[in-house]
């Protein structure tokens, strides 16, 4: 969070006294500075999660976290087959083995909000899925290439080239 004041704006807010309680525990609990850095991570996953439903063709980045039993069937390869699917918003993948033959899996992904949806939808269909949660940000990745409509490499790549 920048600590430039001349970008900072006042809030000033009444809360019900337990709930004022529990977020000065929250802070404690979690080491944090202030209520207001708290309050600042609480209202961007809001609006985040706001832009998921109301403005479904927005751009959004963020994570699918999975957690599956890998002894039902083709899991494995069914969540592999989404994902090349969903090839464009899906950036990348990790995983590792967890214990009694569960896996747990990441992937970071970008891509409109209503894409990102049905990408969970399709990956909650798959037998053996026993946990998936998406969180988005409204903070984008750069683009990963420059390339031009149409053409097979990168644009800086054809530049340097003819330099």
């Amino acid at each position: 969070m920048s600590s430039d004041s001349s970008n900072l704006a006042r809030l000033s807010m009444s809360l019900p006294a337990e709930l004022f309680r529990q977020l000065d525990v929250m802070v404690e609990e979690r080491g944090l500075p202030s209520r207001s850095q708290l309050i600042a991570e609480l209202i961007r996953h809001a609006l985040a999660d706001h832009e998921a439903r109301f403005r479904p063709e927005d751009m959004l980045a963020g994570t699918v976290t999975l957690v599956y039993r890998g002894s039902r069937g083709r899991v494995r390869q069914q969540l592999a087959e989404t994902q090349a699917d969903y090839l464009k918003e899906v950036i990348s993948s990790q995983h590792v083995f967890l214990e009694d033959d569960q896996s747990l899996e990441v992937m970071l992904v970008q891509g409109p909000a209503k894409r990102l949806e049905e990408l969970c939808d399709a990956l909650r269909g798959i037998r053996g899925v026993r946990q998936l949660q998406l969180v988005t940000t409204t903070a984008l990745l750069p683009p990963l290439h420059d390339v031009e409509e149409g053409a097979k490499e990168p644009v800086k790549k054809r530049k340097e080239a003819a330099a």
